[in-house]
């Protein structure tokens, strides 16, 4: 009885582990990625393109700046 709630506690325990790491690794979307580049370069976004370096999934967002400059900012899709 006893061995058997040590193994269930064991379970719970490596299970919460697995969900916090799920949680922790979540991917954003192509317009949470472009609302960031907005929100620090603080100009307009005119597109988005979603590059795959690898494992990893980049956006490569160009705006369009206060000054009329194009700036390319990349947003990784991990966060």
């Amino acid at each position: 009885m006893r061995l058997r709630r040590l193994r269930l506690r064991s379970f719970v325990c490596v299970l919460a582990v697995l969900v916090a790491t799920a949680a922790g690794a979540r991917g954003i979307t192509a317009q949470e990625a472009a609302a960031q580049a907005q929100h620090e370069s603080g100009g307009k976004v005119l597109s988005v393109q979603v590059l795959n370096v690898g494992k990893r999934k980049i956006y490569r967002i160009k705006v369009l700046t206060h000054d009329g400059k194009v700036r390319v900012v990349q947003v990784a899709a991990e966060q």
